[in-house]
């Protein structure tokens, strides 16, 4: 056993000798490694990062809880194949949360892909993608975990995202004048989430997104990265709206949540549901402003049994805002403060309207790759318990 060790690891080495002048690290935040086929026909650069956090919540009429996690463990792969108008995004995840939501419908399987999807560039300005990645959604959930200006993103992302799904992506892009910039998304997708095997249930998703660029492009293409790092010297401004129509949707919020079960869990209870964001982004010279609108909607948000009686599961319908604004200061200090509130129809959901005040401070030690931020929020709950929530994270970004 010790020979068959001890030859095993002289062939690691030998190997990491002949190419160790081959293989030069880039800088910090530009990936572990970056490798490049010898006829160039493939590129592959490979990166890692980790969350960390600290969370103490306390809420009224309730026992206090505080939990230390790996809030996300990544690994990422991206590059070309054959040409460079041909990419790919692999993105795995190793955390509990990432991988939690092994069912039926998953095989069983835990969720560890992420993103699996190719990017073709058929034609000037435009890319067809296909494969499992982010829809054409809100704002908020297209800027990557990674690169958010709080500790985490906000309940109207929780309750309104359309997140990722499996299927067919068409982007395009175009330029009115030399700054105005106009950029349209259509995606035909499953319907029912990421990594799902089962097969389509129901119908499928459509989903349409239009975002305007009046002033040109963010710097790094900040409008989907939170906080103003790059200190644009000029306005910008990016002005998104979304539609997503799930056509015989089978879960409580579109491609999202849990599946609504009908005649002893034989079927499932399907209704059009759809969804409307509205979004906007500014920054300058280190001040950023984003707002969000979020308005779900349903044909029927009862789920009933063939005999129409009402199973208990109800789509939930509603309406969101999220207003968030942040200023960064001298050493890349930022001080942040977001608004959210959510009304759900209580008539149909049961559930009150919350509203929720968040103050956060972040310190970009190099930029959103190594950065240490705390938040600290207050939740009121319409005839409810409230609640005060504290989090620290550090996050570390190869």
């Amino acid at each position: 056993m010790k020979i068959k060790f001890t030859c095993l690891a002289l062939c690691f080495l030998a190997i990491s000798t002949s190419y160790s002048q081959e293989l030069a690290a880039p800088k910090f935040g530009n990936g572990l490694f970056n490798l490049v086929g010898q006829d160039s026909t493939w590129t592959m650069k490979i990166g890692a990062r980790m969350q960390f956090q600290a969370l103490s919540n306390w809420e009224d009429g309730a026992s206090n809880e505080s939990n230390f996690l790996v809030r996300r463990a990544r690994l990422k792969f991206d590059g070309y194949a054959l040409t460079p108008k041909l990419r790919y995004k692999l993105e795995l995840g190793l955390s509990n949360r990432d991988i939690s939501g092994a069912s039926p419908f998953t095989s069983h399987a835990p969720r560890y892909i992420i993103d699996a999807v190719m990017k073709w560039n058929f034609a000037p300005g435009f890319e067809l993608w296909f494969g499992q990645t982010k829809l054409p959604g809100n704002r908020e959930r297209l800027i990557s975990s990674a690169h958010l200006q709080q500790v985490g993103r906000s309940l109207l992302n929780s309750q309104f995202t359309i997140d990722r799904d499996l299927g067919l992506q068409l982007h395009y892009q175009f330029n009115l004048s030399d700054r105005f910039m106009i950029r349209k998304a259509f995606s035909i997708a499953q319907g029912e989430g990421r990594n799902i095997t089962t097969g389509n249930l129901g119908g499928h998703q459509y989903t349409g997104r239009l975002e305007v660029l009046p002033f040109g492009n963010f710097v790094k293409n900040g409008n989907y990265k939170g906080g103003d790092l790059e200190k644009e010297q000029s306005p910008k401004l990016a002005l998104g709206v979304s539609y997503d129509h799930n056509n015989k949707a089978v879960k409580t919020r579109s491609n999202q949540g849990s599946y609504m079960f009908i005649d002893d869990d034989a079927h499932f209870f399907e209704t059009h549901i759809n969804t409307l964001f509205i979004d906007a982004m500014f920054k300058y010279k280190g001040f950023s402003f984003m707002a969000e609108y979020a308005d779900r909607m349903a044909k029927d948000p009862l789920a009933k049994n063939s005999d129409g009686t009402l199973t208990g599961d109800t789509v939930q319908v509603g309406k969101g805002l999220n207003v968030q604004s942040g200023l960064l200061c001298r050493n890349n200090w930022e001080i942040s403060g977001r608004y959210t509130t959510i009304a759900l129809d209580k008539n149909i959901t049961g559930k009150n309207t919350e509203n929720q005040y968040t103050l956060g401070v972040s310190k970009f030690i190099a930029g959103h790759n190594l950065k240490v931020q705390t938040d600290i929020s207050h939740l009121e709950v319409h005839h409810g318990n409230n609640q005060l929530m504290c989090r620290l994270q550090f996050e570390v970004y190869f």
